[in-house]
């Protein structure tokens, strides 16, 4: 008699006997009843009663049972309590406004126990089920935001790491080149601008920032006496020279991730030339890969405007002068006139990382 103890019956009915005969009726088998005179008190108390079901009379001075029915069911709170109707109406037309209003049962004035208590406890098991999955959707709502926040998390260490072994492959390539840490970043970073500016999808402006750093890996793989040979090397030698584009293809080639996949295709085509005299294979046009001619200027522009171990560097301006002089020769007419339009842009980049700071490479990943 005491499994029922927690399941909390609002009695509403504006005559007391009513009232008392439902306590004595339910009382005895564990329910928690409470009672309420009207529906203006019904609906005061309901909310804090945390009511599991109600028994609402319809004639009730203030406020009747329909209305009571009515704002019951539209809030979102107390929208899920079962209601049975208790009423010596016996029309067919309540009946039907009853259940139109939301009402889930219905019983006829004077009440019979047995009755009663059937249909109690049917609705009851309903409205315990009901809670039940409800609380079970939270549970599940809440492990799988925890979840997913872990998964984040998770992804967001991976791709750390897998930035940081980009980074380091990138460095090892132009530190037997002679070159610097900050010019992997400045392709990088100018390559990602001329994208934007191209008015690619940010999807596509991050693979290009984060696999045009290996654009010349394939240097590994080029011997020393040539890659570091001060001057002009021989034609045999500038053959030798070449290859690394093969050979960074060859690195990068067959991998399942897209960022390794945009690496192999700069990696190959990036020393291509828009009017077909490019190498390693002669690609013109838009034959050439779109990340790899973006790579390709933004590459050329940094080897001149920072110095080299074989030259100076030049001034911006005149960087900027032999970009415009290469339009539709060496550079895709396109890359070169959204270059130009971000100038500003490049300007900034180029000042931002002319030196090697600690935090560059957070800067790089969270891609700022």
């Amino acid at each position: 008699m005491t499994e029922n103890a927690r399941q909390r019956i609002l009695v509403v009915d504006d005559e007391e006997v009513n009232r008392e005969i439902f306590e004595a009726m339910l009382s005895p088998f564990g329910y928690d009843v409470t009672t309420a005179r009207d529906g203006a008190e019904a609906l005061e108390r309901v909310a804090d009663l945390r009511s599991d079901l109600i028994l609402l009379d319809i004639m009730m001075p203030r406020m009747d049972g329909f209305r009571v029915l009515r704002r019951l069911k539209e809030s979102e709170e107390t929208r899920g309590i079962p209601v049975v109707v208790v009423t010596a109406l016996g029309g067919t037309q309540d009946r039907v406004e009853a259940y139109n209003l939301g009402a889930d049962d219905f019983l006829g004035k004077p009440v019979d126990q047995l009755e009663l208590r059937a249909r109690v406890r049917s609705l009851l098991k309903v409205k315990a089920y009901n809670d039940h999955m409800k609380a079970y959707q939270r549970e599940l709502e809440v492990a799988v935001e925890r979840r997913t926040r872990e998964l984040e998390k998770a992804l967001s260490t991976v791709k750390t790491a897998s930035l940081d072994t980009i980074l380091r492959l990138s460095r090892a390539a132009e530190y037997k080149d002679g070159e610097t840490f900050t010019h992997v970043l400045r392709v990088s970073h100018y390559s990602r601008a001329i994208a934007r500016l191209l008015g690619l999808d940010e999807a596509t402006c991050e693979a290009i920032l984060y696999s045009s750093p290996m654009h010349d890996i394939g240097k590994i793989g080029i011997p020393d006496h040539i890659l570091l040979k001060p001057g002009d090397l021989t034609d045999e030698e500038e053959q030798i020279m070449r290859r690394h584009t093969m050979i960074g293809g060859k690195i990068l080639e067959k991998s399942s991730v897209d960022l390794i996949r945009y690496a192999e295709v700069i990696a190959r085509a990036h020393h291509e030339r828009w009017d077909g005299s490019g190498y390693p294979v002669g690609l013109a046009g838009e034959d050439i890969p779109l990340a790899a001619r973006i790579t390709a200027l933004a590459d050329v522009f940094d080897a001149l405007s920072t110095e080299r171990s074989y030259k100076r560097a030049y001034e911006i301006d005149e960087c900027v002068a032999y970009v415009r002089d290469e339009r539709g020769r060496h550079f895709d007419p396109r890359i070169v006139d959204a270059f130009l339009d971000g100038l500003d842009i490049i300007r900034d980049i180029h000042g931002r990382y002319s030196t090697t700071r600690a935090d560059l490479f957070d800067e790089w990943r969270q891609g700022t």
